[in-house]
Parts: structure tokens; C-alpha cells; sequence
């Protein structure tokens, strides 16, 4: 088939590009107002990709136009969407072709408030360097794999399955789309506030998930008082796993560092000696419950689970340190959620204790902008010494109860927090200017960040090179 993808540089519609490329397809896409990594990461992928929305865009013998979500793309009324309609081709979304193309495979579905692409990366490279060529969806960019997407040979497919809507018109869960024989279950916290306004509304697509799971599934959850609550939804076998000891899987005698080591213990007293260059107690979080689900399923050996921890390089804009020689480090962490925020924040406290931790943070998703979750902001710098807070993105405003920079900023300050509003790059980098030498900086957002990622490193390494070398 001839696919046109719109709204390509989205994570997981590129991923469902590779993967149907590699199926035998003829892919295409386009999108607008998209910034690095994706969007580099896509023009890089070989195939035709336009940085506007045209009809001309569509090829001609056209079979299915996949539609992306993002509110910016204009859903219905986008020019490529009209187009496509009236020469009588199917528009979909990526989960339902995913999930349609991918049905009757051996699919596991890694879910949950956070650690989903860090988990689903991991447990794709381990497969990978196992000799399994297990297919892969990843929401994320990973240096341990060469594509967020990967059709693969071997019947397992390991998908990032997300909680979020698959659109306006359709309120469906992407992830009960994808047919699911096992689940990797990382959390459930409350999240994506304008579509599920309560607590309530947010567990009831994770309770449908584990209802698709069949008797000889495999549910691996980490031990949460949540995650237990709707367990006896699933008809399939559970395993279980936590930090902290539990009927299941845990990690004991953690010893952090650079190379962060410690046992893997599992039923019937099994010990693993895993070592990871992860950062912070979620990562380790994460790689007990892979190592749990690949273990229980026979998938990999001790020995290969071993090398796989150990060589995995994480994934893009999740702690990734983008200095090289300055002394002041610069963390690009993801902040999408509270959750997510707040992990990178301890991990950056746990690692480096001694330094003064500066968080710039943009709020970049719907549940950052959302009055609902102004809340949020009373607790989630805690621990950092100062914070520059980036103005909200304005696509999408109208559809939801949108905080203001001002309401935004005024939050934090109320915590006692030094904070500052910086609108510019050039603001930032001038209050970033500013350093004793003993801080670290940590880039929190699921957004562009002014460029940040791609200005601030070579402007730390001169400007604090020197005291590195030394």
C-alpha cells in the first residue's frame, strides 16, 4: 500500500511509519512546527518528507491516509485531510493501523503513567541483543536501537501502548487497540487532566486493557495499591515487582554512581547482578519490572538480560547529560507529567547532592497548562534552588481551561521558590550565564525548550570548560 502519514514528526507516528515501511509499504509524510529530536530524526528516515500541509503532498494511488492527533494539525479540516477524502481514501489513525496490522502477533503492551518508553526501549534493545527480532513501537528516541520502529521476524512486538485518547472524535484509549497478549503495567498516577478529569476517569481504559488480556497472558505490574486494586480484571497470570521487597520481583543493595549495580531478586530466591549507567531510583524501577516480564516468559537468558542492562544507553531527552566539558553538567530530562517531572528532579538530587539544582522547565503538555493541575506546581521543584519557568504554548488553548504564564509563575513563586519567567532563548541563556560553577542544570519539558537542548551546550563548554579541565 501507498501510506501518507500527517503529522509524521509525531513520536508515535513515526515509529508506525518505520514499521510499515519495513512491512512492505510505501510510506510518506508531512507535518509543521515540529523541532528537534523528531524532527530531525524524521527528515533522516529516507522517506518523502514535507514541512508544510499540502494536497499536492499525496501521492498519487494513494491507499490510506494516517491522521495524527495533535490539535495543531487541524484534524478534519487539514488541507491533506480534505484532499484524501474526496479522492475516496481511508483515513485512519495510527493505533488502529497499528493495531490492525500487528493483530495476531504476540503482542506485549507496555503501559502506564511513566516509564513506558524507557521500559518499552529497553525491553526492545535486550530482545534485540539477545538474537530475538522481536518488532517494536517506541514513543522516543533511543541511541541502543536504530529506529523507534521495527517490524521484525520473531512473533513478539513490543509496543508502547499510551493511555491518551486516539482523538477528538474517537475517546478511546490508544492502547485497547493493540490487541494485547501480555502487560507490562508501570504505574498509575493521575495524568492527562483535560481528558480525564478524575482519578476515577483515568483507571477505567487501564481496567479495559487488562480485560483484553487471555488466560495464558502474562500481567507483570508494579505493586501499587492502585495497580492492585484493578488486577482482578485480568483473566491472565500476574506477576509482581516494586523497589521494595514484595511477593515478586525487587532490586537489592542498590549502590548509585555512574554505574549503578545491584540483585535482581525474583520467586523461589533467583538473584541477578544487574549494572546500569541509568540515572536515578525510577530507572532502576523500570528495569526491574523488564527484567521481571523477560525472565517469566523465558524470553532471554540471565546472562543476555545481564549484557542487555548493562549496554543499554537509555533514550533521548530522558537524563540525558548533553555537555561534555563543562563543569556546570546540563541534564535534558522529560517532563511531561508530574510523575515524570518529579523523577528526574530526585534522580538529579540523588546523583548530584552537592550541586545546586537549576530547573528550566516549559509546560509544554495540556496537563501542565490545565488550572486543574495548578496544584501540581506547589511541590514539584522541591529540592531545586532555583527555577526559570518558559512561557505555555498556545495550540490547543481554546479546548481546555488553559492557565496563563502569569497564574503559572505566580504558583511557584507562592512555594517560596526563586523563580524567573524567561521568554526567549537569548533571556535564558543570560540568566543561565550567571553561575557560581557548582550547580547542574536540568532541561524539564516534553516541548522545544526555546532550543535549549541544541544552544546551551556549546555555550557551557566555553563558558565553564575551563574549570572542567581543571
Amino acid at each position: 500500500m501507498r501510506i501518507h502519514f500527517t503529522g509524521i514528526a509525531g513520536a508515535g507516528m513515526a515509529a508506525a511509519a518505520l514499521m510499515m515501511r519495513e512491512a512492505g509499504h510505501q510510506i510518506s509524510g508531512s507535518d509543521e512546527d515540529v523541532f528537534p529530536p523528531m524532527s530531525t530524526y524524521v527528515e533522516g528516515l529516507g522517506f518523502p518528507f514535507f514541512r508544510r500541509f499540502d494536497a499536492a503532498n499525496l501521492p498519487e494511488g494513494l491507499d490510506l491516509l494516517v491522521l495524527g492527533a495533535s490539535a495543531k494539525l487541524g484534524g478534519e479540516a487539514n488541507a491533506e485531510v480534505v484532499a484524501a477524502r474526496a479522492r475516496g481514501v481511508r483515513v485512519t489513525t495510527f493505533p488502529e493501523l497499528v493495531g490492525e496490522a500487528t493483530q495476531g502477533r504476540r503482542n506485549t503492551v507496555v503501559a502506564g503513567s511513566f516509564g513506558k518508553s524507557t521500559c518499552t526501549a529497553l525491553m526492545s534493545h535486550v530482545l534485540r541483543a539477545s538474537g530475538v527480532d522481536a518488532g517494536w513501537m517506541i514513543g522516543a528516541i533511543s541511541p541502543s536501537l536504530p529506529d523507534t520502529g521495527h517490524w521484525g521476524a520473531a512473533p513478539q512486538v513490543v509496543l508502547e501502548g499510551d493511555e491518551y485518547i486516539v482523538g477528538p472524535t474517537d475517546r478511546r484509549s490508544k492502547f485497547v487497540l493493540y490487541h494485547p497478549r501480555d502487560l507490562l503495567l508501570t504505574s498509575l498516577i493521575h495524568d492527562h487532566v483535560n481528558v480525564f478529569p478524575t482519578f476515577d476517569d483515568y483507571v477505567k481504559p487501564f481496567a479495559e486493557l487488562l480485560r483484553l488480556l487471555p488466560g495464558d497472558g502474562l500481567l507483570v505490574a508494579r505493586e501499587h495499591p492502585a495497580t492492585r486494586a484493578i488486577a482482578g480484571e485480568a483473566a491472565s497470570r500476574i506477576v509482581w515487582y516494586d523497589t521494595a521487597p514484595c511477593d515478586g520481583w525487587y532490586p537489592e543493595g542498590i549502590v548509585y554512581g555512574e554505574t549503578t549495580r545491584f540483585t535482581l531478586v525474583g520467586p523461589g530466591g533467583r538473584r541477578v547482578a544487574l549494572a546500569t549507567t541509568l540515572l536515578g531510583e525510577h530507572n532502576v524501577e523500570n528495569i526491574v519490572g523488564v527484567s521481571a516480564y523477560l525472565l517469566e516468559r523465558g524470553l532471554v537468558s540471565e546472562a543476555d538480560l545481564v549484557r542487555g542492562v548493562e549496554s543499554f544507553a537509555g533514550i533521548r531527552r530522558r537524563l540525558d547529560r548533553l555537555t561534555r566539558r563543562s563543569a556546570v553538567p546540563v541534564i535534558e530530562g522529560f517532563g511531561s507529567s508530574y510523575e515524570k517531572a518529579r523523577s528526574a528532579i530526585e534522580a538529579m538530587l540523588l546523583h548530584y547532592p552537592e550541586r545546586r539544582l537549576t530547573v528550566v522547565f516549559e509546560p509544554h503538555t495540556f496537563s501542565w497548562r490545565n488550572r486543574d493541575a495548578l496544584p501540581w506546581y506547589d511541590t514539584v521543584f522541591e529540592g531545586a534552588a532555583r527555577v526559570l519557568v518558559i512561557p505555555p504554548p498556545h495550540h490547543g488553548e481554546a479546548s481546555h481551561n488553559q492557565s496563563s504564564f502569569a497564574e503559572i509563575l505566580a504558583r511557584v513563586a507562592a512555594t517560596g521558590m526563586a523563580v524567573e519567567g524567561v521568554e526567549t532563548a537569548d533571556a535564558a541563556l543570560a540568566a543561565l550565564g550567571r553561575l557560581a560553577g557548582d550547580e547542574v542544570v536540568l532541561l524539564l519539558s516534553s516541548g522545544p525548550l526555546l532550543g535549549l537542548p541544541d544552544s546551551l551546550p556549546p555555550v557551557f563548554d566555553e563558558l565553564y570548560g575551563q574549570a572542567a579541565a581543571a
